[in-house]
């Protein structure tokens, strides 16, 4: 007697999509369509003709490929006397649904071209001192007409304890924010405190997985640096990338050039630094990382996170085009006198 578990995968193929037909003759009128079976090669991937004889059969034919792209490493063809818009339907069904499937390398194409979308956007990093958090990131979208004052395009607040530096597609951001709010503004109201920094990145972190896990979806285009304060661990620094992984860190940039900054936070950062002296490490590391030939206010967000010294409240600051224009004087000085003494 033939062992079930080893029969031929078109039988689950065809096993399926009768399923599904079945399915539709139940909750609808059937489709005129039969499946018939071309080829099999030995790199198991099939050849599948779909003669369909209404063209209003697009339901079941979009249900069959996406339950058998997602089961079976399937290739599927038109025949040529199929309608073009009919195997263009046929060939765009398949590519959604098969855009998530792992390779034989063990790799996803769909996460790694997300992260290479987020090394070509500006700048951003986070470093943690010992009675505070600097945020710093490069602006790509400059404008004298932008009105400063009211427009971020890398820095935002997700809570009272919590902010986030972007790297990446900001409309994909957007998004992510919006979802992170509204998590921090649930918790609040059922336990009546501020959600702990942790739980809210992987919180963001979970949405983020399930769109690398399922077909027709692609991946957030972006990278975050959260920044908070809770009870439980103090000030805290994480990274998260496209994939929905997240870690915590010291410092740690994102963005375009991001190993030369690492290299140079590696070299500079000291955990007993001061609020203070980590901005100036964050001018520095963007005056040399940033494309840039020169730094500006107009090109630049800084943001600070510290808490206050009498009611211990976490403050938020984002700094003015005037006050980011002082670090920058004080980092011009600075890198002229280490010019003049070498």
């Amino acid at each position: 007697m033939r062992d079930a578990s080893k029969r031929p995968i078109y039988h689950e193929i065809i096993r399926d999509v009768c399923d599904i037909k079945e399915n539709l003759t139940v909750t609808s009128r059937p489709f005129s369509s039969f499946y018939r079976l071309l080829t099999f090669d030995h790199s198991s991937f099939f050849v599948l003709s779909i003669q369909m004889v209404r063209f209003d059969a697009f339901e079941l034919c979009a249900h069959s490929l996406a339950l058998i792209s997602y089961r079976h490493v399937v290739t599927i063809r038109a025949p040529p006397s199929f309608h073009p818009k009919v195997s263009s339907f046929i060939v765009f069904i398949l590519l959604i649904h098969a855009s998530m499937m792992w390779l034989h390398s063990g790799r996803l194409y769909q996460v790694e071209y997300a992260m290479e979308a987020i090394s070509h956007a500006g700048t951003a990093l986070g470093i943690l001192a010992t009675d505070g958090i600097v945020l710093a990131a490069e602006k790509k979208v400059t404008s004298k007409l932008l009105e400063q004052t009211h427009s971020s395009e890398k820095i935002y607040v997700l809570n009272d304890n919590m902010a986030a530096a972007v790297a990446g597609i900001t409309s994909d951001a957007n998004i992510l924010i919006n979802n992170a709010r509204l998590a921090a503004q649930r918790h609040f109201v059922t336990y009546g405190e501020p959600i702990p920094c942790e739980q809210l990145a992987q919180n963001i972190c979970d949405l983020k997985q399930g769109y690398t896990q399922y077909g027709g979806l692609r991946p957030f285009g972006v990278s975050f640096l959260y920044a908070g304060w809770d009870s439980h661990y103090g000030f805290q620094l994480y990274h998260s990338d496209p994939s929905g992984n997240y870690f915590g860190w010291k410092a740690h940039c994102i963005g375009a050039n991001n190993a030369a900054a690492q290299s140079m936070l590696k070299q500079e950062y000291k955990e007993e630094m001061v609020l203070t002296d980590v901005v100036a490490l964050a001018m520095k590391v963007l005056g040399k990382t940033m494309e840039s030939t020169t730094l500006t206010p107009d090109k630049l967000e800084v943001a600070t996170m510290t808490l206050h010294p009498t009611t211990g409240a976490v403050q938020f600051h984002m700094l003015s085009a005037q006050e980011i224009d002082v670090l920058i004087k004080a980092y011009n000085e600075k890198k002229k006198e280490e010019k003049d003494t070498a």
